[in-house]
């Protein structure tokens, strides 16, 4: 599961990529669990987080246990980009939005995401 977490660099800029990508449910649960332990040890409003959720499957269980890391995450997080989340209903989707009281900006690649992340 750790291997799906890390810091990566980016036009200098340190990103955590979270890659939940082709995840069953239980595992984007176990995943999502584990970001905030990477998230929270560093200063508020510091992080720059990238999710992929390409080709992850959700049911009930997984939207809570994502629901909750949002929160979290969010006085740490300077921006958060989200790659991927076709499969993830847009119900679902404005909850966690409305949950976390977040902005998660999606894109289409996870290059576009960075791009998007690192800019001033």
């Amino acid at each position: 599961m750790e291997d799906r977490i890390g810091f990566i660099e980016h036009r200098g800029k340190q990103i955590l990529l979270v890659d939940l990508s082709h995840c069953p449910p239980r595992e984007v649960e176990k995943i999502v669990m584990l970001v905030p332990s990477y998230v929270t040890p560093e200063p508020r409003g510091s992080v720059l987080l990238l999710a992929d959720f390409t080709g992850a499957e959700f049911d009930r269980m997984a939207i809570e246990r994502l629901k909750e890391a949002t929160v979290f995450d969010r006085p740490h997080l300077k921006r958060s980009a989200w790659v991927g989340i076709e499969k993830l209903s847009k119900i679902f989707f404005e909850h966690i939005k409305n949950f976390s009281r977040r902005e998660l900006p999606t894109f289409k690649t996870r290059e576009e995401a960075m791009e998007w992340l690192v800019q001033e």
